[in-house]
């Protein structure tokens, strides 16, 4: 699992492109809550082996406005032990996934807005905690921390 984070329009979709020469490839799904492509909550009927989910602060915002912070927290846990799973049955399997950084700067004030930057936090924590390399995209740049 890769796992991708900066700010919002920071080039990570297009970093993403480029470290994995995603044009020149024919066995990339791309999936994107920017499309308002559903969270694919497992990963098995997809049909391809490069797996690229991009937007991961949506789905979470769309997890997190239908529960609380204990019952989102399981689902995501669901939700990553699935993909967790898929990649990991075969060494030829990828799963990259693109979130959005909204955890810094002022804290909101709406109740709706805390929950889901406070889950999204917690979301990614878990992400990284499953993830074999983590990548930071600030203006294009890339820089690896795990």
């Amino acid at each position: 699992m890769h796992f991708i984070t900066g700010g919002s329009f920071n080039g990570k979709a297009k970093w993403v492109r480029s470290f994995y020469h995603i044009e020149e490839r024919e066995d990339v799904l791309w999936i994107s809550a920017y499309k308002h492509q559903p969270l694919p909550i497992t990963l098995h009927d997809l049909g391809k082996d490069f797996v690229v989910l991009e937007g991961a602060e949506q789905w979470i915002r769309e997890i997190s406005a239908r529960s609380d912070s204990n019952g989102f927290r399981e689902q995501w846990k669901n939700v990553l032990r699935n993909w967790y799973l898929w990649e990991n049955e075969r060494p030829d399997r990828t799963l990259v996934i693109i979130g959005a950084d909204i955890t810094k700067g002022i804290v909101p004030v709406e109740k709706e807005q805390r929950n889901w930057r406070d889950c999204t936090g917690w979301a990614f924590q878990e992400i990284t905690d499953l993830a074999g390399r983590i990548d930071l995209i600030w203006y294009g740049i890339g820089q690896r921390l795990k």
